[in-house]
């Protein structure tokens, strides 16, 4: 499978570009995600850049890595001890860890080359990428919506995240061709839920869509989980 390498780096231009005239202050200010600042969204999408970089390089040699040693607890500290720079620092932080990224993936000649990140290869990784680039581009609250994800985009968020709806519940796109469902919602008599692709997904990702959908708005499950990680000698031997 090829990944939507096009568009993870078409979020890393539009990202940047929203950074050009960022202050100080709008760093220090609250983003749209409760208990964090712009400044912590910068410094989660900068961290996370340099983490999956490193472990796509690992994986291109074979190594199967963690994307953080310390787990979670580290992830935090690290955003914790990053969200207070400058907005010249996030800028600079952010162009060059998202072009180190892209680097690395202008290598690679085997996307199904496992990860550990989700027990997944490497296009999962470009995948994960595309979405916590344009998705916190929103969180950020510095003019980019949901208006802005193109239907691809939209749509795999959909998939991403229908395990967040509870059974029996139906998606259908109002500007294109899907539907989604869970559980037995195939069946005649479940609730069915109508909107564009790209509200469907807001919603989904508990963001305000532009419009909202229509239908009976369940309240949504967590987020998928991370599985347990498969020991490496299971992936050996599997090989």
């Amino acid at each position: 499978m090829t990944p939507p390498l096009n568009a993870v780096a078409q979020g890393h231009r539009r990202l940047v570009e929203v950074l050009s005239a960022l202050t100080d202050d709008q760093v220090a200010a609250p983003s749209l995600l409760p208990g964090w600042s712009r400044g912590h969204v910068l410094a989660h999408l900068t961290d996370n850049a340099r983490a999956f970089a490193r472990v796509s390089a690992l994986a291109l040699r074979g190594q199967l890595v963690d994307a953080y040693d310390g787990g979670s607890a580290e992830r935090d500290a690290i955003i914790e001890g990053l969200a207070g720079r400058t907005a010249d620092e996030h800028r600079a932080g952010v162009a060059r860890h998202a072009a180190a990224l892209e680097a690395v993936w202008s290598t690679v000649d085997d996307w199904d080359r496992p990860v550990r990140f989700r027990n997944g290869d490497l296009a999962g990784i470009v995948q994960m990428r595309w979405r916590e680039v344009w998705i916190h581009l929103v969180d950020l609250d510095l003019g980019v919506g949901p208006q802005e994800w193109s239907d691809e985009f939209s749509c795999h968020t959909i998939d991403f995240l229908l395990s967040r709806l509870p059974a029996g519940v139906a998606l259908r796109q109002a500007d294109g061709p899907r539907r989604w469902s869970t559980g037995d919602a195939e069946s005649d008599g479940h609730a069915e839920i109508n909107g564009r692709a790209r509200d469907l997904a807001a919603w989904l990702a508990g963001r305000t869509p532009e419009q909202s959908p229509t239908g009976p708005l369940p309240e949504l499950g967590p987020w998928p989980p991370h599985p347990d990680p498969i020991p490496d000698e299971a992936r050996r031997s599997a090989s």
